[in-house]
């Protein structure tokens, strides 16, 4: 998958857990799954202002923008199969 991050998405539910669709994806980026759950919680209270029955927050990974991106790496010409 190459270099990547999570972030957090907001998904708003309409009947329960299954009618649900992303509301908002937050900008803060998380290097690992871990980091990004344990700041779940706390980003769904602070972004709780949707109109939504209910609201989940959750992990998603992503990846890293094409410029942040570390360049390919070129195959010198004698190192290809014949």
């Amino acid at each position: 998958m190459g270099p990547g991050f999570f972030v957090i998405a907001i998904l708003g539910c309409a009947d329960g857990s299954t009618a649900c669709a992303p509301v908002a994806t937050l900008p803060t980026r998380y290097e690992s799954e871990e980091a990004c759950m344990a700041a779940a919680a706390p980003a769904l209270e602070a972004n709780s202002d949707f109109d939504f029955p209910m609201l989940f927050a959750e992990c998603r990974a992503a990846k890293a923008p094409a410029a942040e991106r570390k360049p390919a790496r070129k195959i010198p010409p004698d190192a290809r199969r014949a």
